[in-house]
């Protein structure tokens, strides 16, 4: 049974995304991005909290806590123009966030599953990213490092909750955190390769569904 079937929070929360994709691409809307963004953390943070009572407490702590430095996270980044050193606050939360996913996913890991093909691709995927880049991160170089493979990391330990939980469950987490990845490396490219088009909506819409699935997910993990 789907326990996060709630199509009013869903109609709620995509609706929050679109105000977000707008206020974050058009200029004359850009003070509403600073409602818009910290708004879509905010609303999965009260979602999960009341939809989560009857699991551990200890696992519900650790994932409200991937949820609130990942919104931390989102705000120091809405101020990097101001300060290169809200980048670090903001890289050093999504870091901790993806700590809390990968204790969570490992938790409920299936032992048998061996994620070779899985790891290698990853590998091939974060080498090549870097190598693009890495004449462009500056200092930034190790922190970066860092922050790659710990975002590696919660794939894979997202995808060794295969057959340990609800398939509804591994499928939403797996999509989530493999939209995480992509989000952030559209991110990457537009900071420190080139501009994209669109950056900002292809950013914020990854990230946006990423979080999304993952919290709907772990929802409904057993």
């Amino acid at each position: 049974m789907d326990k996060t079937n709630h199509p009013k929070f869903t109609l709620f929360f995509m609706f929050i995304l679109c105000m977000e994709l707008l206020c974050g691409s058009i200029e004359s809307l850009q003070m509403w991005h600073y409602f818009t963004k910290p708004a879509l953390l905010i609303s999965l943070i009260l979602f999960f909290y009341s939809q989560s009572k009857t699991m551990p407490k200890s696992a519900r702590s650790i994932i409200l806590l991937a949820l609130i430095f990942s919104l931390l996270g989102d705000i120091f980044l809405m101020f990097v123009s101001q300060s290169p050193n809200y980048f670090m606050l903001g890289l050093l939360s999504f870091f901790l966030a993806h700590v809390f996913y990968c204790v969570i996913f490992f938790r409920n890991r299936n032992p048998k599953n061996k994620p070779i093909g899985l790891i290698t691709i990853l590998l091939i995927y974060a080498f090549g990213l870097f190598y693009v880049m890495k004449d462009y991160l500056g200092d930034l170089k190790i922190p970066v490092v860092f922050y790659i493979i710990i975002i590696l990391m919660m794939v894979i330990t997202a995808f060794l909750r295969r057959e340990k939980v609800s398939q509804k469950s591994f499928i939403f987490v797996f999509i989530g955190a493999i939209l995480f990845v992509i989000s952030d490396s559209i991110l990457a490219v537009n900071k420190f390769y080139m501009p994209l088009p669109l950056s900002s909506i292809s950013i914020m819409l990854t990230y946006g569904l990423a979080q999304f699935f993952i919290v709907k997910g772990l929802l409904n993990q057993s």
